[in-house]
């Protein structure tokens, strides 16, 4: 198979689809990989590391989406890159349909093969190609609500982990799942007062039996959340539905009685994020004030730290880049149920239940 790899566009996207390691592997399992040139500079790769390991060097993403039968990404075709797919390409990458429904008209008009990391299961349940990024963007939201509570950068004054006779600072974290359980091994170890919630009660019993002291667990619930988030100097959102949108968890009369100068990151805004008031921004401007709480909406967190995230990345999505190669995208889903769990959309149809009755479209069941 032909496999290209292009440079991403998104605003302040640093990672890459594939290191050159990669590319190495999918050599010696007998594929052509096309790399347009630069497109891994943003993660400390250059061109040359990936003619080494074997890859093409192309001078534009139109010449990598003419020629490549599977196009290996990091973020969410953009409008440019839609109008250069074709019927019956297969596009690998993070898609997050039901956050923007253009994106889903765009790519289901060009009657590719969409298949998304955000879907994909394993063997136990997990979400292998999601995990990673949860894994950053769970640490990352510590460390940026930490910044963003300084009082230059409009926050409370507040230093999460407080000093000998000053209390520490309040974060609670919505969503117990990986991007919650990272969040609060970060604030818990600057020394925060962490509050995590979730609706699993197992889930509950074990963060509570390998957290800190400092961390408490609490069942979710509207009266339970509104009494923590009024009282938090940082609020991270950590909710996570595959393929759905995300559910409201902090209208917007919670936010009104927040502190002034507490903050909100909503990891979840990919999938339209679990707080009212939240809006994409990016890394070039992060952050918007409203009703006096700082809100952090970049739908990209982990490309900020894209070395790190890259290898992160693609040491879950190559294996299965390899199977789709390997195989053809429709003999692996046969193969593995969990890989045919991500794929999308197929050729004009929409095979993921989810993104269709969040948008009220038609759902056709995958059949391989």
């Amino acid at each position: 198979m032909i496999v290209g790899v292009p440079r991403e566009i998104k605003t302040d996207e640093y990672r890459v689809g594939m290191v050159p390691g990669g590319v190495v592997e999918m050599v010696r399992a007998g594929h052509k990989v096309l790399v347009e040139t630069q497109a891994g500079a943003g993660s400390g790769f250059l061109d040359e590391d990936y003619q080494r390991a074997g890859a093409e060097i192309l001078p534009t993403a139109a010449d990598v989406f003419k020629k490549a039968e599977m196009i290996v990404k990091v973020k969410e075709p953009q409008a440019v890159e839609i109008a250069m797919m074709r019927e019956g390409q297969v596009m690998f990458t993070y898609f997050h349909f039901a956050a923007e429904r253009g994106l889903t008209e765009g790519v289901l008009k060009s009657k590719s093969i969409a298949i998304a990391y955000e879907t994909v299961y394993d063997k136990r349940g997990q979400l292998p190609l999601l995990t990673p990024m949860s894994e950053v963007a769970g640490k990352m939201a510590v460390q940026e609500g930490a910044k963003f509570l300084e009082r230059p950068m409009m926050g409370r004054g507040i230093l999460l982990g407080g000093v000998p006779g000053v209390d520490p600072g309040l974060v609670v974290i919505i969503g117990g799942g990986v991007v919650g359980t990272n969040a609060a091994k970060v604030a818990a170890g600057l020394g925060a007062r962490v509050v995590i919630f979730d609706v699993n009660l197992d889930r509950l019993r074990y963060l509570s039996d390998v957290m800190p002291a400092n961390v408490q667990t609490m069942f979710s619930n509207p009266v339970a959340i509104r009494e923590q988030v009024t009282q938090a100097d940082l609020v991270i959102g950590a909710v996570l539905i595959p393929g759905a949108r995300c559910p409201v968890l902090i209208p917007r009369e919670y936010v009104k009685q927040m502190k002034p100068g507490s903050v909100i990151v909503d990891v979840g805004i990919d999938q339209g994020g679990c707080c009212e008031t939240i809006r994409p921004t990016t890394h070039a401007d992060p952050i918007f004030v409203e009703h006096g709480v700082v809100h952090y909406g970049v739908t990209n967190m982990p490309g900020a730290v894209s070395r790190t995230s890259t290898f992160a990345l693609t040491n879950a999505t190559l294996p299965y880049a390899l199977k789709i190669a390997g195989l053809g995208y429709r003999e692996a889903a046969k193969a593995d149920p969990g890989l045919a769990a991500g794929i999308n959309m197929e050729r004009g149809k929409l095979t993921n239940q989810a993104v269709a009755e969040c948008f009220g479209m038609p759902y056709e069941p995958l059949r391989v």
